[in-house]
Formats: C-alpha cells, sequence, structure tokens
C-alpha cells in the first residue's frame, strides 16, 4: 500500500496547533475590538469573530466536515430558526416606546434588598439567634398591636 493510498484512508491531519493560534488571535481580535469605541468596529469583532471562531471548532474539533449531511442540515435549521426568532423579536424588545406603553429610565430599575437590622447582624457574629438588648421577645403568632 502506498503512502498516498493510507494518507487518504484516514482522512486528512488537522495541525491542531496552528488551529488553537488561529482562536488565540481571534481571541484577542475580540476583546481589543470593543476598546475601540466604533460601534460598527465592537458588532463586527463581537460577532463577526464569535461566528469564525464556532465555525473554526465545528470544523476542526467536532468534526462537522466529515459527518453525514443531515447533521450539517439541522445545525443549518437551528441557526435559521435562531435568526427568525431574533428577527421576530428584536424590532419590538429595541423599541423605547409603543402604544400604550414608554420604557423609561427606571425600566429596569431592581428593587432594593432589605436590610438586615443590627440586632441580627450582631447575633449572626457570635453565633447566637437571641435578640439585642432590650429588645423584647414575642412567643410565635403573636403580632406587636
Amino acid at each position: 500500500m502506498s503512502a498516498q493510498s493510507h494518507a487518504q484512508g484516514h482522512g486528512h491531519h488537522r495541525n491542531y496547533v496552528k488551529i488553537w493560534a488561529i482562536l488565540v488571535g481571534l481571541l484577542v481580535v475580540s476583546v481589543l475590538g470593543p476598546m475601540t469605541g466604533i460601534r460598527e468596529v465592537m458588532l463586527i469583532t463581537a460577532f463577526g469573530v464569535a461566528a469564525v471562531k464556532a465555525y473554526i471548532v465545528a470544523k476542526n474539533f467536532m468534526h462537522l466536515d466529515i459527518e453525514k449531511p443531515i447533521i450539517r442540515w439541522t445545525l443549518a435549521i437551528a441557526v435559521v430558526f435562531m435568526v427568525l426568532l431574533y428577527a421576530g423579536v428584536a424590532p419590538d424588545v429595541q423599541k423605547s416606546d409603543g402604544q400604550h406603553w414608554k420604557k423609561d429610565a427606571g425600566f429596569h430599575h431592581l428593587p432594593a434588598q432589605p436590610q438586615h437590622e443590627g440586632a441580627h447582624a450582631e447575633g449572626a457574629e457570635n453565633g447566637s439567634h437571641a435578640p439585642a438588648e432590650g429588645a423584647k421577645e414575642q412567643p410565635q403568632g403573636a403580632t406587636g398591636h
């Protein structure tokens, strides 16, 4: 058996160090891109570089280039549905106002977390759950009315 036919039987050899170096280079580009402050550069480096890295990983590490066509079709259909979902909801989500609503500055406001009383913090420090000095202990179910 010749060397050429032997190589064809096992497929092509992947240079994983070269692929790793390309992925590291793309990582550097995707980190430095947003530092420019230019919107178009940020979008290209965020989404464009991510798509290229995903393709490289899928092709070389998941070996999708040698899989049956149904696997590629399944991946393509999933990507199409993802794009359709984004295209369907993005126009509404990215609006700042609508027919009976307006997204104001406090739209994403989260309610303040309740602050713990000083007595609770003091009790937690020494490991006891006793009330602080001067505090009356009430039986369970009793109200202070």
